[in-house]
């Protein structure tokens, strides 16, 4: 039999990334295991894998979205490089956690620096973004350029400067300093994929 509350799809997952976030801030992701989310979230481990296939699932939750934004860019019609410049730039403006200046990115960022398994998940989603990307581009009929090599330098790109802009919040420099400087080098990363260094 489930416990209490194992059934409910969506509310039963959003109720384990609440009751696991709340527990990687305060005790590290590498102190938790997930029959302690679980326990926390009152449902088995089962139910916590059958909506998280890792741990690092329960984390990074976002990573769907990135894929998701890149293939809705991609997908317009418009040309790649400018589709993807507009998406990036609204990212920031509506300070997005995606964007990494989320005002709210604190906690997060502070939890993924502590944690190796955390450092090697997110590079792990960034050569997911990169393939992602690549595929897309050699689908579109649009794209006419090496999709490879295209995909490798938007997405390095992208994660220089938010890794960037990571380390600043981290260092708890002023906010608006740091998404001005991120707006900037997200323009001067574009300018360089459409003219060259």
């Amino acid at each position: 039999m489930p416990r209490t509350g194992e059934r409910g799809g969506p509310q039963t997952r959003a109720r384990i990334l609440q009751v696991a976030n709340v527990m990687f801030y305060e005790r590290g992701f590498d102190a938790v295991t997930v029959a302690d989310v679980a326990k926390e979230a009152g449902v088995s481990s089962v139910t916590v894998f059958n909506h998280f296939a890792r741990k690092e699932d329960l984390f990074f939750d976002r990573a769907d979205d990135a894929i998701e934004l890149l293939r809705t860019a991609v997908r317009r019609p418009a040309p790649a490089l400018d589709a993807l410049r507009e998406t990036a730039l609204r990212l920031v403006d509506d300070r997005h956690p995606l964007s990494g200046t989320d005002p709210r990115s604190l906690q997060y960022l502070r939890t993924v620096a502590g944690s190796p398994a955390l450092v090697a998940g997110a590079r792990g989603i960034v050569a997911g973004l990169q393939r992602t990307l690549a595929v897309e581009l050699e689908a579109s009929t649009r794209f006419t350029g090496d999709a490879g090599l295209f995909a490798a330098l938007f997405i390095g790109g992208y994660s220089e400067v938010f890794v960037a802009t990571a380390r600043r919040i981290l260092d708890a420099e002023l906010p608006d300093d740091v998404v001005g400087d991120h707006r900037a080098r997200i323009e001067r990363l574009f300018e360089t994929l459409r003219n060259g260094v």
